[in-house]
């Protein structure tokens, strides 16, 4: 028998309920979904998953329902977002390997800073040099 849970929108503070067993142990609900973490969607079977990937305000799955309610949370990303926002955010369970408690960490996000960069350490276009051509 499960009972309902709330959990709000980092992103907007949107609140929703998700029915569950009450053996889930909550992590973390974060606007990431954590690295080594396997998330499933609320309609699908998530107790045997590590976490819940929401979308903010989009699911009638059964056991779902989204309230009216805003959370005023210090911690809300935007408070004055549209809400529901449609975002994702992802629900996090405890989770255990070899006895001990997997530490969380945020999925990595590789960035390329300014495509290729410049052919010289003086840049594309260095001009002409200074005096004595230094």
């Amino acid at each position: 028998m499960g009972f309902p849970v709330s959990y709000y929108c980092p992103h907007c503070g949107s609140v929703v309920e998700l029915e569950r067993d009450g053996y889930l142990a909550d992590k973390s609900v974060t606007p990431y979904p954590l690295e080594g973490w396997e998330y499933a969607d609320p309609a699908d079977d998530f107790e045997g998953a590590d976490g819940v990937h929401f979308v903010c305000g989009e699911s009638d799955a059964s056991g779902v329902s989204w309230t009216d309610v805003e959370s005023d949370a210090d911690d809300v990303e935007n408070p004055g977002l549209a809400s529901p926002c449609g975002r994702d955010f992802y629900l996090s369970f405890v989770k255990y390997e070899d006895g001990r408690e997997v530490e969380a960490v945020p999925e990595s996000d590789y960035v390329v800073i300014g495509g290729q960069g410049p052919p010289s350490p003086r840049g594309p276009n260095a001009g002409p040099g200074g005096p004595g051509y230094f």
